[in-house]
């Protein structure tokens, strides 16, 4: 392989203006556009949904156009121990983790796993932990309930 595919450019070449004269490099008259039509026009966008005029297919199918909205995020939070940490409390539940803003308040349920390290002992109330995170919170003398 030659060293001198590995040069880059330092020239670039400006694309061809369609629709601007024989002078333009793309011809005259029609450049390249076809006869007639909405693509010929000057400023033609047509939308990738366009279908010529006929119900687009997002607004045909009600479903697909307003499924996302029903979903929320994950139905589980996962919690680390350093998230614990940030919370004074020692009693902790759903309702106080949505209060200090560490999960969002659209969560149903959550679950503690073991990552971090934990400094404290906590008591967890209606939310479950792995196996290993409650091994460790069980060794701080902490509580799952």
């Amino acid at each position: 392989m030659s060293i001198l595919n590995l040069i880059k450019k330092i020239t670039t070449r400006s694309s061809k203006r369609l629709g601007r004269g024989y002078g333009s490099g793309k011809g005259g008259h029609t450049s390249s556009r076809g006869q007639k039509g909405q693509k010929s026009r000057t400023g033609s966008k047509v939308p990738l949904w366009f279908e010529g005029g006929a119900l687009p297919l997002s607004k045909r199918i009600p479903m697909w156009r307003g499924k996302g909205r029903f979903k929320s995020l994950q139905k589980t939070a996962e919690l680390t121990f350093n998230d614990l940490n940030k919370i004074e409390l020692t009693e902790i539940s759903l309702d106080s983790l949505k209060l200090h803003k560490i999960i969002d308040k659209r969560f149903k349920k959550a679950k503690v796993i073991s990552q971090g390290k934990l400094t404290k002992k906590i008591n967890l109330k209606g939310i479950t932990a792995s196996a290993a995170a409650a091994k460790e919170i069980e060794a701080l003398g902490g509580s799952i309930e």
